[in-house]
């Protein structure tokens, strides 16, 4: 007996997260269907997994980075430049997308007005205003609020900084950066457990009777989403590593893309992609950096969504569209994406800013936030899978590309 426990817990700790998190799933959807209203009361887990990841992620982003800055040597090789280009290409190209997608199946609205109390930025300047603002945000204030690009700015000037610190202090840093991350380590063997509370609470609350009006738009959505994690985002990845990259899109998607598509929070992620890059092997300088930055700047999901309810208003209301300003609406679809919050929902506050590029007031414009609301039990959830796995796919792409170049100049020089 005592053997079949150690067993058991030694499965728990060491066992495939995958497929317990698949059991976590069906359990979940089975308690839902059976009894509503108990699956209702354990939803209370789900919460306590997705509040442990969000209170534990800005303190590993800070730790991590500033970590990393600290102790990268002279010389020492990092590839963070080449992720973030990748990074800004995606999201580009994931709202050509969905402008493509959008003028082949047109989708139109019923818009009813909700007494909201949002308040969306009105234009890009007020968003690049809003990122301005973010950085020199307190740093306590930041880590308080889970404002990642404050945090982002003081961890890496404090970096910088203890580069010219003293040894001591660096290994200090080092072992600080190490506890966090085993403490992130632990929550996620909880995955599983969240995830069936998530998933419960969600069915038996939700269902999704509130998704049939709004059907082809939620297809269009969803289409072009799996169209730019199965398409774009493989080409942009052969384009770098010159080879199949479907099993890393493929390990990439299941791996992080399932945990982000239940906690739908980016910044909550943030550890399970630490963790799947540290299992990979990858060059820790460039990943402890690159996965942070990209819960904030890589969001090609936000950019899809941003862009097909921003033309789905336009089309309801009969405005035309021509190809110039199609292209605008990407550009601007893309950089507003940047701009959103690692959280739950941050891209629809942004659909205003896309809507006012046609003259669409922000009476109609929350109209269509609303609508964004309804279907975001199934959109803001595969909109954070898409987001959040392409930041390990990229990082990963990024890292062998530059491990395949040094091997193939050292066989030059053999």
């Amino acid at each position: 007996m005592e053997k079949q426990q150690k067993g058991f817990m030694q499965y728990i700790m060491r066992g495939s997260l995958v497929t317990q998190i698949s059991i976590g799933l069906i359990a979940g959807i089975l308690l839902a269907w059976s009894v509503p209203s108990a699956a209702k009361s354990v939803g209370i887990l789900g919460t306590l997994f997705v509040g442990a990841l969000k209170a534990a992620a800005p303190v590993l982003v800070w730790v991590l980075v500033m970590s990393s800055i600290a102790s990268h040597k002279i010389g020492q090789k990092s590839s963070v430049r080449p992720v973030l280009f990748l990074y800004i290409i995606g999201t580009f190209l994931a709202a050509c997308v969905a402008v493509a997608g959008s003028m082949l199946f047109p989708s139109t609205l019923q818009l009813v007005v909700n007494d909201m109390q949002i308040s969306p930025p009105e234009n890009i300047i007020e968003v690049l205003k809003g990122v301005l603002l973010n950085v020199v945000a307190n740093p306590i204030d930041a880590l308080l609020n889970a404002n990642y690009i404050g945090i982002l700015a003081w961890s890496t000037g404090l970096g910088i900084a203890l580069r010219h610190g003293k040894e001591s202090t660096k290994s200090m840093v080092q072992d600080l950066a190490e506890a966090v991350t085993q403490v992130l380590r632990v929550i996620i063997r909880f995955a599983p457990i969240g995830i069936f509370g998530l998933v419960s609470a969600t069915i038996a609350t939700t269902g999704f009777d509130a998704l049939l009006d709004y059907v082809q738009l939620l297809v269009v959505l969803l289409g072009c989403m799996i169209f730019v994690a199965l398409v774009i985002n493989p080409l942009i990845v052969f384009w770098k590593i010159r080879r199949n990259p479907y099993p890393l899109v493929f390990s990439c998607l299941r791996e992080s893309g399932v945990t982000a598509f239940f906690t739908r929070s980016s910044a909550a992620n943030i550890p399970v992609n630490m963790e799947m890059c540290r299992r990979m092997n990858l060059n820790e300088d460039t990943y402890a950096i690159s996965i942070p930055l990209g819960a904030i700047i890589n969001m090609g999901g936000a950019a899809v969504t941003i862009t097909v309810l921003t033309l789905a208003a336009v089309n309801t209301l009969g405005i035309s569209v021509d190809l110039p300003t199609a292209i605008l609406l990407s550009i601007v679809s893309a950089v507003a994406a940047c701009g959103t919050s690692g959280v739950v929902g941050g891209s629809l506050l942004l659909i205003p800013l896309g809507c006012s590029m046609f003259g669409i007031s922000n009476e109609i414009a929350m109209q269509v936030v609303a609508v964004g609301m309804i279907i975001g039990v199934v959109q803001d959830s595969v909109e954070t899978a898409l987001n959040s796995s392409t930041d390990v796919l990229f990082t990963a792409a990024t890292c062998q590309a530059e491990d395949a170049r040094i091997e193939s100049e050292q066989l030059v020089q053999r």
